[in-house]
């Protein structure tokens, strides 16, 4: 099922929206209102599945120019009421990185929208951190007063001061606020708010709060668990585990078999890791058991714990639990996905087709099933893996299949990897570099315009460089 936010992939709307190449293909081709229409859809609600991992501002920003689109949509998505009523920064995030990019392409609106939002937008750090990559010290400069304002001068507000200059991402525009020769009117309180943060660091190193040298296994199992009881609930299996393996010996192996049978969710998630991640003779059975427990926790914990098993043990249960439809079913197929061998292929590809047909092209498995799929060279795999291709909804996942049908699919060089050269993620235009057929003219337009576009990415430019050096494959 696609998320209803989404529209299907053979709209235009549909494949902008998953950032395919064939988006901005069929934009320029498209009346330009129509596409302007689809573009602006795009950038004002975001449509990606990970915001904070996947890339769409270099797409939509290059759509803009190819376009001559104008800005003001995006002005009032920014300052909108919802501004000040919905403060996420999934809500402004990506259209503030598409200002961005046009400003480091020569937008001078688009630069000047980003100062305004800085001085009076909810999101405002994310819009100075824009800033701070591509505007000079005197645009910057003359911001400092107008972003300290922000602050009042109490003890909450320069605890507040201090902690946006601790955590900003660029700190560039702090710097010179807190130059004294630059910008007087702001160093003195800058200077002071990034003293508190190196204060706070400092405070925070002196005051441990986790186990300490000499715990026994015992201790370390009830501070896991005491973490649920607490508001909000620290989940601290994993580094339970860590401190578990720093202090247990062999004559603490049976209290951990224990505690992993039938302890309390965290403690039993703690131990459940320990096990498998020492490949205790016990652990797949205890894994098993946990897998089908009420606990979403326990369960949950199980079957991480076996993902990050790499055992022969481990690919050999994975082998009798592929067919299972539950997690742990998922898991042993994303493990022979990942470490099976080739007479693993009719396993990989069963589970591969299984998986879309019931839960569709945005399951979590397919991440290692389509990698696998690759890997093992399943050739008749490439059906399944062009429908993945066109339907997900993750352009992450997109590039993974792109890749697996690189080495599944023949047609691949003069199909998908033509579109993938307008994909909006770096990974997915440098492989397509490599592939695409140069007998095709746009290929040869667009390989061109990615090797002199000073946004690109260097890896996909190396990518194109090898197309046309003096080694460069002949045309095909």
């Amino acid at each position: 099922m696609f998320d209803p936010d989404i529209a299907p992939s053979g709209t235009l709307l549909g494949l902008l929206q998953r950032g395919r190449g064939d988006g901005t293909l069929y934009a320029l081709a498209a009346p330009r209102a129509e596409a302007l229409a689809a573009l602006h859809h795009c950038v004002l609600r975001d449509p990606r599945r990970d915001w904070q991992v996947e890339n769409r501002s270099l797409y939509y920003a290059r759509l803009c120019l190819d376009l001559d689109a104008g800005l003001g949509e995006i002005a009032e998505h920014l300052f909108d009421a919802d501004d000040v009523l919905d403060t996420g920064e999934e809500r402004t995030g990506l259209a503030l990185a598409v200002l961005g990019h046009l400003a480091s392409y020569g937008r001078a609106d688009a630069l000047l929208l980003l100062r305004r939002y800085a001085v009076s937008g909810t999101n405002w750090a994310w819009a100075l951190d824009e800033l701070a990559l591509r505007d000079d010290d005197a645009g910057l400069l003359a911001l400092g007063a107008s972003v300290l304002a922000r602050f009042p001068a109490t003890p909450e507000g320069e605890r507040d001061l201090a902690a946006a200059v601790r955590d900003a991402f660029e700190p560039r525009p702090w710097r010179l606020w807190a130059d004294e020769k630059q910008s007087p009117a702001t160093a003195d309180r800058v200077r002071a708010a990034q003293e508190q943060g190196s204060f706070d660091r400092w405070q925070r190193q002196l005051r441990p709060s986790g186990p300490r040298p000499g715990w026994s296994v015992r201790e370390v199992l009830d501070w896991a668990q005491q973490g649920l009881d607490l508001h909000p609930t620290q989940l601290r299996h994993v580094p339970a585990t860590r401190c578990l393996t720093a202090v247990a010996g062999p004559e603490d192996r049976l209290e951990i078999i224990q505690a992993a049978a039938g302890g309390p969710e965290a403690a039993r998630a703690t131990a459940l890791r320990y096990l498998a991640e020492h490949h205790d003779p016990q652990a797949l059975d205890l894994i098993e058991s946990a897998a089908a427990d009420p606990s979403p926790r326990v369960a949950e914990a199980a079957v991480t714990a076996f993902e990050r098993m790499r055992s022969t043990a481990a690919l050999e249960r994975a082998r009798a639990w592929i067919h299972r439809g539950d997690a742990l079913g998922a898991a042993a197929a994303g493990m022979l996905a990942c470490r099976g061998a080739q007479y693993d292929s009719a396993l990989v590809l069963g589970a591969l087709r299984r998986t879309v047909r019931a839960e569709g092209p945005d399951a979590p498995v397919l991440w290692d099933l389509v990698q696998g799929a690759g890997r093992l060279a399943i050739g008749c795999a490439a059906p399944v893996l062009r429908h993945v291709y066109r339907e997900t909804t993750s352009s992450q996942l997109r590039g993974r299949t792109a890749r697996a049908l690189a080495a599944t699919d023949p047609s691949f060089a003069r199909g998908f990897a033509v579109e993938c050269l307008w994909d909006c993620e770096e990974t997915t235009r440098e492989l397509a570099a490599h592939h695409a057929t140069t007998a095709d003219a746009r290929v040869v337009e667009q390989l061109r315009r990615l090797a002199a576009d000073p946004a690109e990415e260097a890896e996909v430019q190396t990518a194109v460089r090898s197309r046309f050096g003096p080694d460069a494959p002949q045309a095909g």
